[in-house]
């Protein structure tokens, strides 16, 4: 796989580039290799994508956000960017590009930014309020939806979502993340309802579907990371919801699934295996809304406060 991602031409050009041009040393092009490495790598796994012209700033944005998920330090985040940035630099003066990406990417402060996530009352109007159409797609988004919201997995995890990985009578699913690591995600009742009627209209609505894959679009392929932006997107931003934050991503569901666990009384070791984190340290900025609320408390009901 790493051999496959080095032969990338664009990857190739750049490395010589430092190589032969600026002399950079060894340890420098291996650093930027690697970073544009596990970029590409993360295009194709999540966009099925590695095409220089189709790389937009939401791409990168995604990429950014799923190291931030992980733990990555904002240090390590800025030179990655940073990589980006004198990668599409070199491009756009070999003219293989007309604009950079990167125009619509700002590095992150240091520090734990607090993540960005729906109130309950909130996702409570979108699921009762929103309103889905009576097709396909209808079904799709609200299934998408809930998924994100009820298990918390990443926006790559769902689109490779197999239907063999779906267990309805033990209500439980299995996920692939980073690493190649799996872990067993747990399924609400109402949400095992909605996969059993998805997959019986599938049956019907598409004879050869990829039926690998538990979602699909309405033209009956394999869900891709847009479609699945937009529906976020616009299902956030519905004036029936209500909805407050500014930011309106598959991230953001995600760090809606963590926030709600721990603001009503989950053990912070169980958000991490849920989420698939490696450490505790990613984990930890989800107590964040629990201390507001504990601080609430605290001078509503203390005499000295």
């Amino acid at each position: 796989m790493r051999k496959q991602f080095l032969l990338n031409p664009y990857i190739l050009a750049f490395r010589n580039y430092l190589s032969f041009e600026k002399r950079y040393s060894a340890h420098t092009v291996r650093s930027y290799t690697d970073d544009l490495t596990s970029f590409f790598q993360f295009l194709t796994a999540t966009y099925q994508s590695e095409k220089l012209e189709e790389i937009s700033g939401m791409y990168i944005r995604s990429w950014l956000a799923s190291m931030k998920d992980d733990g990555v330090s904002s240090r390590t985040i800025n030179r990655k960017i940073s990589t980006l940035k004198s990668f599409f630099k070199f491009h756009l003066k070999q003219g293989s590009l007309q604009s950079s990406p990167m125009v619509q990417i700002t590095s992150p402060k240091s520090g734990n930014r607090l993540p960005d996530f729906v109130k309950e009352k909130e996702i409570e109007a979108l699921f009762h309020h929103r309103e889905f159409t009576d097709d396909w797609k209808g079904m799709t988004d609200r299934l998408l939806l809930n998924l994100l919201y009820q298990t918390g997995m990443r926006l790559s995890e769902l689109i490779n979502l197999r239907v063999n990985s779906i267990d309805l009578q033990k209500k439980q699913i299995k996920v692939l993340g980073k690493g190649n690591k799996e872990r067993i995600l747990p399924l609400g009742a109402e949400v095992v309802n909605d996969i059993r009627k998805y997959q019986a209209e599938k049956k019907r609505k598409f004879e050869k579907a990829e039926a690998n894959y538990l979602l699909l679009t309405p033209k009956g392929q394999k869900l891709y990371g847009g479609y699945v932006y937009r529906v976020v997107n616009e299902s956030l931003s519905d004036e029936k919801t209500f909805i407050t934050i500014k930011k309106k991503s598959p991230h953001v569901m995600r760090h809606t699934f963590a926030t709600h666990l721990m603001n009503n009384g989950a053990d912070l070791n169980a958000v991490k295996d849920l989420l698939g984190h490696s450490s505790l340290a990613a984990t930890q900025v989800y107590t964040h809304n629990t201390i507001e609320k504990l601080k609430n408390i605290y001078k509503k009901s203390h005499p000295k406060a």
